[in-house]
C-alpha cells in the first residue's frame, strides 16, 4: 500500500501518488463539483484507481440554470460566494445523506471549483476559485481551505491540466497537513511551477485551523513565490484584489508603517482630496497601505510578531494592507492596472520621490530610467508627493525645487509639466516634523513624548499589545496566546 509523504520529509510525492494516498485512505469520503474546464481534478481520482472508496458523487452543473437550480442564483458564477455556495450544499448533502450509515468511520468532504480558462479567442479573464470543506476526523467539526487562483498557460489544455494538479495537491494537503499550513501552503504548487499557476488569495478557517492567522498565510503566497501580491482587510480578513480593485480608482501609499505615525495618515488623506478632484462625482477610492517583502525581510528573514504588529496598527487605522514583491514603483502600477480600468495613483514623500531618480534601480532593463518612466506613467498615472522636512538644515523639499542629478532635471520637469508628479499643498505642518525611525527609538526608550506623533487608536493598541518593544500598559488585559512562527 502507497502511504503518503511524511510533512517532515523532504521528498515530493508526484500528483498521481497523492492521488493513489487519498483514495487509499479508508476514511475519506466525499463529492468533487466542479463547474468550468471540465472535471479535472476528479479526473485524477478515477484515472489512478480505488476511486469507489473515496468519491461519493462528481457533479458539473455546467448550465447557468441548473447550477442555480441546485446552488440558488448568482450574479457571478467565477465568483468566491459561487464556491462558498456549492461547498456547503454538497458537504451537508453528504451529512445528512451519509453521516448516520456511516459517520463512526468516515471523515466527510466536499470538494468544489469554478472556473473561467482561457475561451476560444483568448479573451477572458483565466481564473478561478477552488476549496474543500472537510472533517479531519469522523465525527468532527468542519473546517475549510478556500484559494483564488490565476491561470498562466497559452492553452486551455494546459490550463486544465494545472488546474488538476493543484486540486489534487490541495485535498492531499487539507487532509494529510492540516496540522502544518505552513508546509501544507508550500505544497500547493507541487509538480507545477509560478509560470503556470498563481496563487493570490488564501484562506483557512473551522476547527483545525483555529489558531491560524491568515494574514501570515497571505504573506507566505508571497514570500514563496505563489503570487507577487496579496491582500487583506482592516479586519484581518483576507481579501481576493481583483475583487476589490474590479472598476475602482486606487490610491497607495507605500511604507514600512512601523509604525503608522500621523504624517502616514496626513499623506493619505492629503492625497486622496487631491486625487477625488480628478474623478467622477462619488467614485469610491480604493486606499492601500503597501508594504513589500523588502520591507519586510531583516537580515534575510521575516520576523512574524513583527509583521502581524504592523497588521495591527494598520488595522487600528483602518486600513486595507497590500503586501507585495514589487520594489520597483512600475511593476506596482503594472499589477494594479491588471486589476481596474480606473485612475491609478500613488502618494510618496519627497525623499522617496528623489530616490526613484537613481538610475541604479534600473540596471536590468534595457531602456534603463527612462524604460521605468515609461511603464510607470502608462495610462496617465500620478504621483502625488508630501513634502520633506530636513531635520538638521529645516530645509523644506517639494515637487518645486526637488534636487535630481543634473542629466535627469530635464526629464523631471517634463514629468512635473505634464502633471505626472503633483504636489500635495494641503498637508499638515506639524507631521513634517515627525519621523517613523524617531518614534520608534521613543517607543523603546519609554519616553511618552511619541503619543502625540501617532493616532490616539494607534497610541492605544500599541500600549496595550506592547509593540515595537512599547512596555505594555499596566491595566492592559493579558494577550490571547500566539501562535508561534520559528520558522
Amino acid at each position: 500500500m502507497l502511504t503518503h509523504r511524511d510533512p517532515n520529509n523532504s521528498e515530493k510525492l508526484d500528483t498521481h501518488q497523492k492521488a493513489l494516498a487519498i483514495n487509499l485512505d479508508a476514511k475519506r469520503y466525499g463529492t468533487f463539483a466542479e463547474i468550468g474546464a471540465g472535471q479535472e481534478v476528479v479526473r485524477w481520482f478515477f484515472r489512478v484507481g480505488g476511486a469507489a472508496g473515496t468519491i461519493a458523487k462528481s457533479i458539473s452543473a455546467y448550465d447557468m440554470a441548473v447550477s442555480d437550480a441546485i446552488y440558488g442564483q448568482t450574479q457571478r458564477y467565477v465568483a468566491r460566494q459561487r464556491l462558498e455556495s456549492m461547498l456547503n450544499y454538497e458537504h451537508d448533502l453528504n451529512l445528512k445523506r451519509l453521516r448516520d450509515a456511516r459517520g463512526d468511520t468516515t471523515s466527510f468532504f466536499a470538494f468544489a471549483d469554478t472556473v473561467s480558462a482561457r475561451n476560444f479567442k483568448g479573451t477572458n479573464e483565466c481564473h478561478g476559485w477552488m476549496g474543500v470543506k472537510f472533517q479531519a476526523h469522523p465525527r468532527d467539526q468542519d473546517s475549510e481551505i478556500i484559494i483564488h487562483v490565476r491561470m498562466l498557460d497559452s492553452e486551455n489544455a494546459l490550463q486544465q491540466e494545472a488546474l488538476g494538479i493543484v486540486g489534487v495537491n490541495l485535498l492531499y494537503g487539507a487532509f494529510f497537513m492540516h496540522h502544518d499550513p505552513d508546509r501544507l501552503v508550500e505544497s500547493l504548487l507541487d509538480n507545477l511551477t509560478t509560470q503556470r499557476i498563481e496563487i493570490d488569495m488564501i484562506e483557512f478557517s473551522g476547527i483545525e485551523f483555529r489558531h491560524v492567522d491568515n494574514r501570515v498565510m497571505s504573506l507566505k503566497l508571497v514570500q514563496l513565490g505563489l503570487s507577487g501580491a496579496a491582500m487583506f482587510g482592516p479586519k484581518g480578513q483576507v481579501l481576493q484584489p481583483s475583487e476589490v480593485l474590479y472598476k475602482h480608482p486606487v490610491l497607495v501609499e507605500r511604507g514600512s508603517f512601523r509604525p503608522v505615525c500621523n504624517p502616514n495618515i496626513d499623506m493619505l488623506k492629503s492625497a486622496r482630496e487631491e486625487f477625488a478632484k480628478t474623478l467622477s462625482e462619488g467614485e469610491e477610492i480604493v486606499e492601500l497601505a503597501e508594504i513589500t517583502m523588502r520591507n519586510l525581510i531583516v537580515g534575510g528573514q521575516i520576523d512574524y510578531r513583527d509583521f502581524l504588529a504592523r497588521a495591527d496598527v494598520l488595522a487600528a487605522a483602518g486600513k486595507t494592507v497590500l503586501i507585495s514583491d514589487y520594489f520597483e514603483y512600475y511593476r506596482l502600477a503594472s499589477y494594479l492596472r491588471k486589476h481596474t480600468s480606473r485612475p491609478v495613483a500613488i502618494t510618496l514623500g519627497a525623499a522617496s520621490l528623489l530616490a526613484l531618480f537613481e538610475e541604479k534601480y534600473y540596471a536590468d532593463l534595457d531602456g534603463g530610467i527612462l524604460e521605468s518612466f515609461g511603464r510607470l506613467f502608462k495610462n496617465n498615472l500620478k504621483l502625488y508627493v508630501y513634502p520633506y522636512l530636513d531635520p538638521q538644515t529645516d530645509k523644506l523639499s517639494t515637487v518645486d525645487n526637488l534636487e535630481v542629478a543634473p542629466d535627469l532635471s530635464k526629464l523631471y520637469g517634463h514629468l512635473v509639466d505634464r502633471g505626472c508628479i503633483l504636489p500635495l499643498h494641503n498637508y499638515d505642518p506639524a507631521s513634517l516634523k515627525v519621523f517613523s525611525r524617531d518614534v520608534l527609538e521613543l517607543i523603546k526608550s519609554g519616553d511618552p513624548s511619541w503619543e502625540q506623533m501617532v493616532p490616539p487608536e494607534i497610541a492605544e493598541i500599541i500600549k496595550r499589545r506592547g509593540f515595537f518593544g512599547c512596555k505594555k500598559s499596566a491595566e492592559a488585559p493579558a494577550a490571547p496566546p500566539e501562535r508561534r512562527y520559528d520558522n
